[in-house]
């Protein structure tokens, strides 16, 4: 919503509304704590994601093809070209953290059942017990910050991804935040001049 028209979904009414509609049946089908394993909602947590992914990626592309193709449309306008680079990789960030927080060790409900069953993604409090208490478990803002780290760093940093979907996926989300970031960037500065 906070893209400029051109970077939207035509008709512009059809990511919000796909998004409110699975949204509210992810809440209806499990409201309160995420803990209720059944089929029909991960698949709806899924979809919402990719939902949100295809929609980022949308705007992504025709921002690297209008800067590449030296479209006029921030000609003179830095401020406008790094605002819309910057919801599109911030969009990116949520996307991913969305995405590793669904897939690691079956999603938020199966945490909720088997914390510790099968990691993908090793965190720091995992091996430093000292620190944490032993239940410790990631939530979202754990797998966020994983994201931005993997989008700024383009490394996982202190968080080992131990399976190869999620070393993929890391990858795949350092590939589009470098694209996105060097090629706004750089014709930000070049409008500048």
């Amino acid at each position: 919503m906070a893209l400029p028209a051109q970077y939207r979904v035509n008709p512009s009414w059809v990511v919000p509304v796909v998004m409110f509609a699975l949204l509210a049946a992810l809440i209806i089908g499990d409201p309160g704590r995420i803990d209720r394993q059944k089929p029909w909602l991960r698949i709806t947590t899924s979809v919402a994601i990719a939902a949100l992914t295809v929609a980022n990626l949308i705007a992504g592309v025709r921002l690297v093809a209008d800067i590449l193709t030296n479209n006029k449309l921030f000609a003179n306008n830095a401020i406008a070209l790094l605002a819309t680079g910057g919801v599109v990789w911030a969009t990116n960030v949520i996307a991913f953290g969305l995405w590793f927080w669904d897939l690691d060790r079956g999603g938020a409900a199966a945490r909720a059942h088997q914390p510790y069953a099968n990691p993908a993604l090793v965190f720091p409090e995992m091996l430093h017990t000292d620190y944490v208490p032993t239940t410790w478990v990631p939530i979202f803002a754990d797998y966020l910050v994983l994201a931005f780290w993997t989008a700024t760093a383009f490394s996982p940093t202190d968080i080992s991804a131990i399976k190869r979907w999620a070393k993929l996926m890391m990858m795949t989300e350092a590939v589009v935040s470098v694209g996105i970031g060097a090629l706004v960037i750089a014709r930000a500065i070049n409008i500048l001049q």
